[in-house]
Order: structure tokens, then sequence, then C-alpha cells
């Protein structure tokens, strides 16, 4: 493994499905969002607008951007520690370079809330 930066910035797409997301009501299974999940990620992968993407398919608040200090690093105005995400999350977020998109796949532990497509800005 690679060593993992101390400060990232990124953005990311969250495709949730029933029962997903506290306080909100999906209608879409679990099947049908993991190849959701797998369809933008591609999309994404081939250049396809991340900004347009997380508009037109995150469950979460837009612009989904989050600044996040590694664990055991004091955070900055504005930053979350990773400890605060899915475990899920913060080991695809810090392992990608800028630029690079990674997906953390649904995991009923470690990505509790769905797919995360990932994408590194800082």
């Amino acid at each position: 493994m690679k060593p993992e930066a101390d400060h990232i910035e990124v953005q990311h797409i969250l495709i949730g499905f029933y029962g997903s997301l506290p306080g909100q009501s999906l209608n879409r299974p679990q099947s049908e969002a993991e190849a959701l999940a797998k369809q933008v990620f591609e999309q994404a992968q081939q250049g396809a607008d991340f900004d347009a993407l997380v508009r037109q398919y995150s469950n979460d608040a837009y612009p989904g951007r989050y600044k996040l200090a590694n664990a055991g690093v004091a955070t900055t105005e504005g930053e979350y520690d990773r400890r605060m995400m899915v475990t899920g999350f913060g080991d695809v977020a810090f392992q990608l370079e800028v630029g690079e998109i990674g997906m953390a796949a649904y995991d009923p532990e470690k990505s509790k809330y769905g797919w995360h497509i990932i994408k590194r800005l800082q």
C-alpha cells in the first residue's frame, strides 16, 4: 500500500437503496442500486462530467464534496476526520490519486449507506 495523504478533498456520488439511508424514502431495491452504481462508475471512468453525475444520481446533498483529514491528523477548518465517514469511504478515498475515481461497494459494516463513487479533487 502506498503512503496516504494527511489531507484530501473528494466529491462523491452516493447510490443508496430501500432502507439504506435514514430519513430518505428510496424505493430502489439493492440489486438495482448496485447495477446503477456500476453504470455511473463506468460513465465517470470514461470521462463523463463528474459534477453532472453528482447532480443527476447522488442520494447525498449536492455538491457531495468533503475535505478530510487522515486518522490521527489534526483537522483544519471545514474538514472532517476520516473516522467520521464509513470505513469503506475513507479506505477508497485515501488511496486515490488527484483526479482518480474509485468506488466503495456496499457492505453492511464498511459502507452501510450504499455505493460511493469517489473522485479525489485535491
